[in-house]
């Protein structure tokens, strides 16, 4: 009796365990799926913050774009038909205005002399109002030392000293890294921070790229915007000096001299593809417009004239426009700093910022409905 009750207990007793056991394993199983679960889930959320993480270090990536600084009229002197030459060829641009230029990825300017050694003008300078200038070819280093990377050549001194005069200015300007713009057909490219930038250079003269030819115009901007990221066209245009501050929707006509309707080229030509238009050659600044989301600058003025070009009045406010460009050609931001040229015709900065003030004026009464506002410090404001 006592050995069948202890069998009935001892079966009872490994019942019972084996479904504890078995409530026991379940359990422990429960806890493990769980556990995994949670890890699954910690490892998933990691995931997504890793995704989300690249994305935002992805949408955060600076975008490509490239500073174009560009200034007027350059003539650095002259040794014909007299010597009007500096001392020192340095003292020509001032440090305090180089270091402007640091900025710039691209330097622009518009040379209106000749860098040769050709003893004979093309001109006839005995006639009045007839200018031939020539400066020295070792003049080239200084321009490479402050940083230029372009000169305009389409204009009506470049041809001073005839073809051979050319030929040489342009020789020693490529030769020493800096690039020529304006030659007939010609499409200049460069790449600056991984941008593609094409330049076409215009003047009023059948020797160059025509202003006044706008189909053909046309077609060479459309050709350039094809081949580039940003297009940046260079215009010689418009008459001279004081009494050609305003700029006007009609041909202007300087001494005989058909100099082309500066506002009709100017939107032909961002119509036809440019982003920038940089204008120079009336020796005075003019106004500026934003023409469907791009920048006009009509007129740079003068930059350095050193005893050649007149620094009377407005002719002597002259200013360094920079303007920063992304990789689609739109336009980030532009100012204008102002420069003031002394008597002798060398540039220094302007502190009482009279350039900013003119070409604010200028602006106001030339397009005063242009969506461009331009700050008593030089900064450009559009919409």
């Amino acid at each position: 009796m006592v050995g069948r009750n202890y069998g009935r207990c001892l079966s009872i007793i490994i019942i019972l365990c084996g479904g504890l056991c078995a409530i026991f394993s379940i359990g422990l199983l429960s806890h493990l799926l769980k556990l995994q679960a949670s890890h699954e889930t910690r490892t998933n959320k990691k995931s997504i913050y890793s995704v989300k993480y690249k994305s935002v270090v992805s949408e955060n990536k600076p975008k490509k774009t490239v500073i174009i600084q560009a200034v007027g009229d350059i003539i650095p002197g002259t040794n014909f038909p007299d010597h009007r030459l500096p001392q020192n060829k340095n003292q020509l641009i001032p440090q305090s205005v180089r270091k402007y230029f640091k900025k710039a990825d691209i330097l622009f300017g518009n040379f209106e002399s000749s860098l040769t050694n050709h003893p004979y003008s093309a001109k006839d300078i005995s006639r009045g109002q007839v200018f031939a200038f020539r400066s020295p070819p070792e003049y080239t280093k200084l321009f490479t030392d402050v940083g230029f990377d372009i000169f305009n050549i389409a204009n009506n001194h470049s041809l001073d000293f005839g073809k051979i005069g050319f030929q040489d200015t342009n020789k020693n300007l490529n030769n020493a890294g800096i690039k020529t713009l304006g030659h007939k057909n010609q499409i200049l490219i460069l790449e600056k921070n991984g941008i593609k930038i094409a330049a076409v250079g215009f003047a009023p003269y059948e020797f160059y790229n025509s202003i006044h030819d706008l189909k053909t115009a046309t077609a060479l901007i459309q050709k350039a915007s094809k081949k580039a990221d940003i297009v940046i066209v260079s215009m010689h245009a418009g008459a001279e000096g004081t009494q050609a501050l305003h700029v006007k929707n009609k041909t202007e006509v300087f001494y005989g001299e058909n100099r082309g309707n500066s506002i009709k080229f100017a939107r032909n030509a961002i119509d036809a593809g440019a982003d920038l238009v940089i204008g120079h050659g009336p020796h005075v600044p003019r106004a500026m417009e934003m023409y469907k989301g791009k920048l006009i600058a009509y007129s740079l003025g003068n930059f350095l004239g050193y005893r050649t070009l007149s620094t009377v009045a407005q002719t002597g406010y002259s200013m360094i426009l920079e303007s920063k460009l992304d990789s689609k050609g739109k336009l980030e931001s532009a100012k204008i700093i102002p420069v003031r040229m002394s008597k002798q015709g060398i540039p220094y900065i302007d502190r009482h910022f009279n350039t900013v003030k003119l070409v604010r004026y200028l602006t106001h009464q030339d397009f005063p409905k242009t969506p461009l506002r331009i700050k008593r410090t030089g900064e450009i404001i559009y919409n």
